[in-house]
């Protein structure tokens, strides 16, 4: 009796003493170790005073945690963090904090947002070979791609985009899934390539089972990779098996299937309509065909899903122009290009690098035409093409304005888009 006693007091010892090797915060408690990686170590963290009402924290956290000396890749990830915060579909970051472990070990520390829930492969394994059900999927991915429209539009692209990495939190909505998916892990993140002039990596980033093929042929990562990469996650949701599973394939042989066998993952014919569709916009092994993050948010496949924080955003009709903050005209040569603010009222030069689309009819049909004997490669129908278009004419006009404008007509007019305003003024007016 007296040993057993023994043991437990030398392994709870020798447990306290690995969680106090990092020493405790200012504000928090250091607790069990959560996860273990390249990177450092994950701990769970509880605040010394959780009824605080001056408390910024909450009152459970994730810290990450690694010697200073080595600390660079957590650094890093804190930095991309706190340029793409502001959505809550990616795991917030509380700030950060040195602490003193033992014998004076400096240490630098992450304070994360907890995913209860763990991650989404924990619940993937869960499941077994079954796969989650198709709604529960559907609302993870619109989680995730919100998350991915979010950190492409800060100019970042995230690299290692797979269940391992993405993590579930509590979902306070009532009514809907237990859990909302969260993009968590940015260590390998990278900012979009600005240049035109693309320079080639010597390596690339990431879990070779989720890399797009030009990542694997070209070292190239933008953000077309993570849309292929996020395509591997949910046939894995929904199949409950890695992408390429089968055969006893090792990381060479699957690099090769990617690149130089110029195959795609295999989807499964008893998937939905939806589902089977959404994969293929994914799966599109040209980069500058396959659908953006923006596109696929108006895929069938989650398109119509109540969000779970506010519901569906909706946007007003603006029945009267000069009630529109902000219009963009087109004068009838390249160069004389105007915004004009009627709050301010002043008409203003729109430079080069400014964003306009304008898609009509013809363009759509324009496009299908061009893209369309690459696609035939991947299986899609020309009805698919099309609806591929006009989600590309989606996403650039919501990047525009987040206005639908529709001006009333004098006499009799065709159908126009609703697009932002688009007058034609002579040079020179």
């Amino acid at each position: 009796m007296r040993k057993k006693e023994d043991d437990y007091n030398n392994s709870n010892n020798k447990k306290q003493g690995s969680l106090n090797k990092y020493g405790d915060g200012v504000a928090w408690f250091r607790g069990e170790l959560i996860g273990k990686g390249s990177f450092g170590c994950v701990y769970l963290a509880t605040l010394k005073n959780p009824k605080s009402k001056y408390g910024y924290f909450p009152s459970v956290m994730a810290v990450k945690s690694a010697e200073v000396s080595v600390s660079g890749s957590i650094q890093k990830e804190g930095e991309v963090l706190n340029n793409v915060k502001g959505c809550s579909n990616i795991i917030q970051c509380y700030g950060e904090e040195t602490t003193t472990g033992q014998n004076g070990l400096m240490v630098f520390n992450l304070l994360l947002e907890y995913g209860s829930g763990g991650t989404l492969a924990d619940r993937i394994k869960k499941f077994g070979d079954v796969g989650l059900n198709e709604f529960e999927v559907r609302g993870y991915t619109k989680n995730i791609l919100e998350g991915l429209s979010h950190i492409h539009c800060n100019g970042y692209v995230h690299c290692d985009l797979k269940p391992e990495n993405i993590l579930l939190v509590n979902n306070s909505c009532k009514g809907g899934v237990e859990f909302r998916a969260k993009i968590g892990d940015f260590g390998l993140a990278k900012r979009v390539m600005q240049s035109k002039k693309r320079k080639l990596e010597p390596y690339f980033r990431g879990t070779p089972l989720y890399l797009s093929p030009e990542a694997v042929e070209d070292c190239v990562q933008e953000s077309p990779c993570d849309v292929w990469a996020l395509g591997c996650t949910v046939l894995e949701m929904l199949t409950g098996k890695p992408p390429w599973y089968g055969g006893n394939l090792d990381t060479e042989q699957v690099l090769k299937k990617i690149g130089e066998g110029h195959e795609l993952p295999k989807i499964p014919s008893n998937l939905s309509k939806d589902a089977k569709s959404f994969l293929k916009g994914c799966f599109v092994r040209k980069a500058m065909y396959r659908l953006t993050a923006d596109m696929l948010l108006n895929h069938p496949f989650v398109e119509g899903l109540v969000d779970d924080d506010d519901g569906p955003e909706e946007f007003p009709v603006v029945e009267d122009v000069l009630g529109v903050e902000s219009i963009l005209f087109v004068a009838e040569t390249d160069d004389d290009v105007f915004s004009y603010d009627s709050q301010s009222e002043k008409w203003e030069n729109v430079s080069d690098e400014d964003d306009f689309y304008c898609c009509s009819g013809d363009d759509v049909e324009d496009f299908v035409d061009n893209v369309e004997s690459t696609f035939s490669e991947e299986g899609m129908t020309k009805e698919e093409l099309l609806n591929i278009a006009d989600s590309r004419a989606d996403a650039k006009a919501d990047h525009i304005t987040r206005s639908t404008i529709t001006v009333p007509s004098q006499g009799n007019s065709n159908s126009s888009p609703q697009y932002p305003v688009n007058l034609t003024i002579r040079a020179g007016v």
